[in-house]
């Protein structure tokens, strides 16, 4: 048998170079049966390797099968990508119907800013706000975009709706309030979804700004509008532990307790961190939607096609030059990018709780109101907006 083998191997060589390819084939394949059952009675296991490029036929039918198998707990994680789609579509229905969501009233606000606060919490640790209190300079940038720029946009806008487009006094006196109150929340679940690095940063500055609201906020609405308002010095302090405090440091905490315990949590904590980004989608709808369907009747009055597009302006321009005036002055700063992005929510975004409600309170004229309520819709749809744009980019690359 292994003569004969050697014979052919012969044979094949000449075939080849003599350029008779079929009976070459032949006689390979030939050789490679004859020479595999040397091998097997010789007790050699290994197969032969097949040449390169070599495929079975069984291979070749068979359907290829994706590495990335599907997961639902993948899904959950990456639900955040449907955000700007899931608030495009509760905008339309709380226009077309309202009941959908008037039900999410203001005392379901809080909670659930708190609980965008919590979503933080989990995905960050104390480092990272340690580090965030080591750049006074961003904090600093943050406060005076809050309570220096965007007061004297919302004093330029309140006025212009007055002088030239001849509205009601009251109307730009709830521009103006607009423009007085301390930051929003929501800018820190933003930052937090287009840049997670720079989320405790942003925390750490609504922080401030909310923190001094009760000296600041009456100061600013004596000055621009001739009434001084009070603010509730406790029920500020109970807001911030309430929706800030609280809900990150249950958060950090359940974080740092996942990994020093790990055998006695990671089962609560594996449980809980797919199941955050769906509902923190669903609650950013809610905080949308709601204020939408609960002042559509304002938003519809014969005046709120003005204050519309006064508002936009107003929100364009603070998140504008938010986004500008930090590219001059940290040009330097490795995440410059990434703090212009920070700086324009926080100068872009206010208190969707604080000004409806010292509207409400201490103006005797139901229009100063609607500003704050048209401002509350308008914020949430343009900041969200620049989410999507943002985050695609960074996706991108650009």
């Amino acid at each position: 048998m292994s003569s004969m083998s050697t014979r052919l191997r012969t044979q094949s060589t000449l075939f080849a170079y003599s350029g008779c390819s079929p009976d070459a084939s032949r006689a390979e394949a030939f050789i490679a049966e004859d020479t595999a059952r040397e091998n097997v009675s010789q007790g050699i296991s290994e197969p032969l390797e097949p040449e390169t490029g070599w495929e079975s036929p069984a291979e070749s039918i068979q359907p290829s099968v994706p590495r990335d198998q599907f997961s639902i707990v993948e899904v959950l994680k990456n639900s955040n990508s449907f955000l700007p789609h899931v608030v495009l579509a509760s905008t339309l229905l709380a226009l077309i119907y309202p009941p959908s969501f008037t039900w999410f009233t203001n005392r379901y606000y809080a909670p659930a800013l708190g609980f965008l606060m919590f979503a933080v919490g989990v995905n960050s640790s104390e480092r990272d706000f340690l580090e965030a209190f080591k750049r006074p300079a961003a904090i600093f940038a943050g406060y005076i975009g809050q309570y220096i720029v965007k007061p004297l946009l919302g004093y330029f806008f309140g006025m212009m709706s007055v002088t030239m487009f001849s509205l009601p006094t009251s109307i730009g006196a709830g521009i103006m309030l607009v423009s007085c109150v301390s930051g929003a929340q929501l800018s820190n679940y933003a930052t937090f979804l287009t840049d997670p690095s720079m989320a405790p940063l942003s925390i750490v500055m609504t922080s401030l700004s909310t923190a001094t609201a009760v000296f600041v906020t009456p100061l600013l609405s004596l000055l621009l509008i001739g009434k001084r308002l009070p603010v509730d010095v406790k029920g500020m302090v109970s807001s911030i532990l309430q929706i800030v405090v609280t809900p990150i440091t249950a958060g950090l905490l359940l974080n740092r307790l996942n990994t020093r315990l790990c055998y006695v949590l990671p089962l609560i904590c594996n449980a809980i961190r797919p199941l955050l980004p769906p509902l923190s989608v669903f609650v950013t709808a809610l905080g949308v939607g709601a204020p939408l369907a609960i002042n559509v009747d304002s938003i519809m009055s014969s005046f709120g096609l003005m204050i519309l597009l006064l508002i936009i302006a107003f929100h364009l321009s603070a998140f504008v030059i938010g986004y500008f005036l930090p590219g001059f002055f940290f040009q330097k700063a490795p995440d410059v990018k990434a703090l212009q992005r920070t700086l324009s929510f926080e100068t872009g975004m206010q208190s969707s709780l604080l000004a409806p409600a010292l509207a409400n309170r201490f103006f005797q004229d139901p229009l100063v109101a609607v500003p704050p309520a048209i401002s509350t819709v308008m914020m949430s749809l343009m900041g969200f907006s620049l989410v999507m744009v943002w985050a695609r980019g960074r996706a991108t690359g650009q």
